[in-house]
């Protein structure tokens, strides 16, 4: 029994000296929780110096990776190997447009959004819904112009559909592995560099491109200085979100490749704007447009009927 007590009054000793050096420490109640040993249990609370919420996410993003690197992974001619790029909930990729959509300093989407799993479902129903809007939309300007001027001849075009969504996933695809193997080729010129991957290049891009869906409905409005007003909107806005997502990457590069690579993003981003604007919502060409009825001059083997007399006209 003086054994028992004499170790209870050790560990009660440990505990006040632990208070004492850590003052934010508590200590808690017997009643409620016991360790299962008995000990007392102190518990040290957090405070400003045990780390920021920035390291804790970053500690648990890479826990995540591991773990999901530590999974075996599937063939790539297996099913299953495609499904873990369309493995996001509703909630994920509705982040992931808010934060496509209200780009700001300092903030990495892919760091901060994407969270080391990229996905494929978001940047692939996000193009296939600007192509079909672009085409839609590109039509109505038509029958919209129809009804102000009946003179207007619209017929249904058809091929629109297949030139937005061929325009819009090339883009999607092909600009973000361009970037990705340049990115690549200058890691192993500046080694500090850490490119993304190839996924999450795609996912960046494709996310970016959903702020042109709401562009597009709005440049129906018939009012030319508008649709530029929305148009300049829209690029700076998506412009924005991948100049702050790559300039962490490409500020380990030099100025004059940094530069470039950011110009060279916002340039194709502005032409793909541009030609949208251009080619789906361009003036009505002559073809359009309702023949004028002519008059058709008289033979000349046919006699002209003669003019009365001024005098004869008037009686």
């Amino acid at each position: 029994m003086a054994a028992a007590d004499e170790l209870t009054f050790h560990e009660f000793e440990e505990a006040t000296n632990l208070l004492a050096e850590t003052p934010d420490a508590a200590t808690t109640s017997r009643s409620d929780q016991l360790t299962p040993q008995g000990h007392v249990a102190v518990a040290v609370g957090s405070g400003g110096s045990y780390g920021a919420e920035d390291e804790v996410e970053e500690d648990s993003d890479k826990a995540a990776l591991l773990q999901e690197q530590q999974k075996p992974q599937p063939g790539f001619w297996t099913f299953g190997y495609y499904q873990s790029f369309f493995d996001v909930d509703t909630s994920q990729v509705m982040d992931r447009i808010k934060g496509s959509l209200l780009p700001r300093p300092g903030h990495n989407f892919v760091r901060h959004h994407l969270r080391n799993r990229p996905d494929l479902y978001g940047p692939f129903w996000i193009c296939a819904t600007l192509a079909f809007v672009l085409a839609v939309t590109g039509n109505l300007t038509l029958v919209l112009a129809q009804r102000r001027d009946p003179s207007i001849h619209y017929s249904p075009q058809f091929h629109k559909v297949a030139v937005a969504s061929i325009t819009i996933y090339c883009y999607a695809w092909l600009v973000p592995l361009a970037l990705w193997g340049f990115l690549w080729w200058r890691k192993g010129v500046r080694e500090r560099m850490g490119p993304y991957t190839f996924l999450e290049t795609v996912s960046v891009y494709g996310y970016s491109l959903f702020i042109f869906i709401p562009m597009v409905v709005l440049w129906l409005i018939p009012v030319p200085w508008l649709q530029w007003l929305f148009g300049a909107l829209a690029l700076a806005l998506s412009a924005a979100g991948l100049v702050f997502t790559l300039w962490p990457v490409v500020r380990e590069d030099t100025r004059l490749v940094a530069v470039a690579l950011l110009s060279a993003v916002v340039l194709l981003h502005a032409l793909l704007a541009l030609g949208c604007k251009l080619y789906f919502f361009q003036s009505l060409p002559p073809e359009h447009l309702a023949p004028m009825p002519q008059v058709s001059p008289l033979p000349p083997n046919v006699p002209r009927p003669s003019t009365l007399p001024q005098s004869m006209a008037t009686s």
